[in-house]
């Protein structure tokens, strides 16, 4: 492997040298590494491992020597041993038995267990003869997890830059492109810039260096086709600048938690998962882009993130190596007919180091599973049950880490899986949302799905039972019931004496009000308005019938004379201390009608206007804005007041109103009643539309009923009154009787044809002359010639 020794200065820092080649990558490669894009070439993803994890957190917690050896125990296996154990041939594949023959110095630390009663799990010496009665419990690594994850974000960027996820309890990926990218523009200020003539195609200026300081990485050997006198490019910077984040961020974990942990740094998530492992314990590899060739050559493929297991049997069995070296020579079209074409080409990729997959920020709990291998298997629903009420404890105590208490996130769904034999079945249902989340409610929910279990038969013996919670949710913050909204205590007494206080001091300021008289003016008391009361509510009500309602009998008023436009009223004028009340006209429409009711509803909360004199002109609604008014000036509408009129409140000009001020108080009922009015003369456009559209239909039916077909005579049989000789009932015979009949019969035929007879001629002398066109035909059957 290569030392940590940097490059070799192999040519002259300038950029202006005529030596010094291009850059193989351009502006738009910088923009994507901002962006986190997969498929940016600049790309930097770390992958850090904690080692041998749970043997860690015991050492941690028991304060022992990081030399000594020490195993992790649960019954009678090993499920953990730390590098010191290693040394002497310890394996997981071993009992606690044969590891202690192994090494006699081994400190053997039993996992923590939960047991029937206990609300919390705990360590115990015997725990390793109690199987049949006590469940584990991994929550003390699950804590120390959360703690390390903790320290990691505290080390980066706040997100969005921040790209964590969580592969595991003791590992994350982290994506470092976002974070890289500005430190690259703080360092290297040239290529904050833009790119030369705006063309992002344009390939960045070499680094301005020949050497690079790796420190004590374990930095991956070259290709053959490389060596380490070629300059760095931007890959090697940005790698470089990756793997000094993650050398710091490995630090503050030692000296926070006193936990070690490897770190492998390169372009995607599978070099960087090799390269964790590759060192360890306590070291990082960096693995750049020149060197994933020869890296990968070593391997076995099925030691590849998502190419081990059965995907990996099958590759073997279908190319007969596992050696990634000789895969290389295997075509993608043999892949893809013998996996697949999506898994073929995605094999073909990844033995070549190509991955694409993205770092999800994803790092809270999914799902909580408790779970319990019965040897030998229970045999009753009542043992079940117990093991049901230790489960949900177990279950409950990670939800609160999660937060469940105070409303962070809860699990909306609980599942139940028993195996019976070699059947397993599961039962889930709905966790109640409506209260807090309790222990009790899991169990419950749980015993309830073991029932159903039961009822469908065959359930024992059992040989594993779990529970699980999941389809974790955010919690709503910031909701308060209805206590939150109530004052009590000295909170209640001080706002009591607040409000005293202010009564009092109002109280003062009236009294002194009244001692004053006529200096100062009370302001209006704003009145809820009654059904009685009109206002702009009434307006949209449905208008009552004049006989109902009887109109108020008319003022004597002048002729009016035709005016231009329609006559309104104006909500403010009404309103103001010098309204007049407008005098109803007999000769009004319905729309002025509709204006008369709208200036009542304006005029009745209103303070009353004083004594009118005689009939005046009817005012317009839009006054004129002109300073010279003569005939629709305000003044000749509204006569001043005898005394002088009050200080003038603050206005505002409607330019619906051609800028006519308005007070500021009515704003918002005079924005309603011009809604009124254009809603009263949309009605009345649409009512007009109608009217038209009923006039039409009725011309139209008028014309139909004059083409109608009259109606018909008797279809067979003689006409009445012609008796079978010809005769009609009055002895006459011929075209009399003949002209008679058919007219009697055949009025309505319509088409020149008398429908008197069916069949046959006619009697003699049944035919009468002939008829112009137009006419009806008196006879029937073919006539004379």
């Amino acid at each position: 492997m290569s030392s940590s020794q940097p490059f070799l200065s192999s040519s002259p820092s300038s950029l202006t040298s005529p030596r010094r080649k291009k850059s193989r990558f351009t502006y738009k490669h910088l923009a994507a590494l901002s962006q986190s894009q997969t498929t940016c070439p600049l790309r930097v993803i770390a992958h850090i491992d904690l080692d041998a994890f749970y043997a860690q957190c015991e050492m941690v917690r028991l304060g022992i020597p990081a030399d000594k050896p020490l195993a992790v125990q649960q019954w009678q296996g090993l499920i953990a041993i730390n590098y010191p154990a290693r040394k002497f041939g310890l394996n997981r594949h071993i009992t606690s038995t044969e590891a202690q023959k192994l090494c006699p110095e081994l400190i053997m630390q039993h996992v923590a267990t939960w047991q029937e009663g206990d609300d919390k799990w705990a360590y115990r010496e015997d725990s390793f003869k109690n199987m049949a009665s006590q469940k584990v419990s991994l929550d003390p690594y699950r804590l120390e997890s959360r703690k390390i994850l903790a320290t990691i974000k505290e080390a980066l960027p706040p997100a969005p830059i921040q790209r964590v996820e969580k592969a595991s309890i003791d590992e994350v990926f982290l994506d470092l492109s976002a974070q890289i990218h500005s430190i690259l523009l703080q360092r290297y200020p040239k290529l904050s810039g833009p790119p030369p003539y705006d063309d992002p195609s344009t390939p960045l200026p070499r680094p301005p260096t020949t050497a690079l300081d790796w420190h004590t990485d374990a930095l991956v050997d070259l290709d053959a086709s490389q060596t380490e006198d070629d300059d760095p490019d931007w890959d090697d910077i940005c790698i470089l600048l990756g793997s000094e984040t993650v050398r710091r961020i490995r630090e503050t974990i030692r000296a926070k938690l006193n936990y070690t942990c490897s770190a492998g740094v390169a372009r995607n998530k599978l070099l960087a998962k090799l390269g964790s492992g590759h060192q360890k314990p306590n070291a990082q590899t960096v693995v750049r882009n020149r060197a994933v060739g020869y890296f990968l050559s070593s391997f076995k493929f099925t030691k590849i993130r998502n190419l081990g297991g059965k995907l990996g049997d099958e590759v073997v069995a279908l190319c007969g190596t596992d050696s990634v070296a000789e895969l290389l020579s295997v075509p993608l079209e043999t892949l893809k007919r013998g996996l697949g074409d999506d898994t073929g080409t995605w094999v073909y990729h990844a033995v070549r180091g190509e991955d694409y997959s993205e770092v999800n920020p994803r790092t809270q709990t999914k799902s909580m599973l408790s779970a319990k291998s019965f040897r030998p298997a229970i045999n009753a629903f009542e043992v079940g049950v117990r093991w049901l009420r230790i489960f949900a404890a177990d279950i409950f105590s990670r939800c609160i880490e999660e937060g469940v208490l105070e409303n962070k996130r809860r699990p909306r769904t609980i599942n139940l899986h028993h195996k019976q034999g070699a059947q397993t079945r599961s039962k889930s249902a709905p966790i109640p949302r409506g209260g807090a989340l309790s222990e009790e409610t899991l169990f419950e929910l749980a015993r309830a799905l073991l029932a159903q279990v039961v009822a469908d038969g065959r359930a024992w013996p059992c040989a594993n039972l779990s529970l699980s919670v999941g389809g974790f949710e955010d919690g709503v913050v910031g909701n308060r019931g209805i206590g939150g909204f109530l004052v009590r205590g000295e909170e209640a007494k001080a706002m009591l004496a607040s409000e005293r206080m202010n009564a009092a001091v109002h109280g003062d300021a009236e009294a002194e009000e009244e001692d004053h008289g006529e200096e100062t003016e009370r302001p209006q008391k704003r009145r809820k308005l009654r059904p009685d009361n009109p206002s702009i509510a009434n307006f949209f009500g449905r208008r009552e019938s004049s006989k109902d309602e009887p109109e108020p009998e008319p003022s004597p008023e002048p002729e009016r004379q035709p005016d231009p436009e329609p006559i309104h009223h104006h909500p403010s004028l009404s309103s103001s201390k010098a309204a007049l009340t407008p005098v109803p006209d007999p000769t009004s429409t319905p729309s002025d009608d509709l204006d008369a009711a709208l200036l009542r509803s304006f005029s009745a909360a209103a303070p009353s206007p004083p004594p009118s004199p005689p009939a005046v002109k009817k005012p317009r609604f839009f006054p004129s804005s002109s300073p010279n008014q003569t005939e629709n000036d305000v003044s000749d509408t509204y006569p001043s007041s005898p005394t002088a009129p009050p200080e003038q409140a603050a206005t505002y000009p409607c330019a619906q109103c051609g800028n006519f001020p308005i007070p500021m108080s009515q704003e918002a009922e005079h924005e309603d009643w011009h809604f009124a009015k254009e809603l009263a003369k949309d009605l009345r456009a649409e009512e007009r539309e109608r009217g038209r559209e009923r006039d039409a239909s009725a011309s139209t039916a008028a014309e139909d009923r004059k083409t109608a077909v009259q109606p018909r005579g008797r279809r067979r049989g003689r006409p009445p009154g012609v008796s079978k000789a010809g005769t009609s009932a009055s002895g006459r015979t011929g075209v009399a009787a003949g002209a008679g009949a058919g007219a009697s019969v055949d009025a309505g035929s319509g088409n020149g044809r008398g429908r008197g007879r069916g069949r046959g001629r006619p009697p003699l002398g049944a035919i009468g002359v002939g008829v112009e066109r137009g006419q009806r035909r008196l006879g029937f059957g073919r006539g004379e010639g």
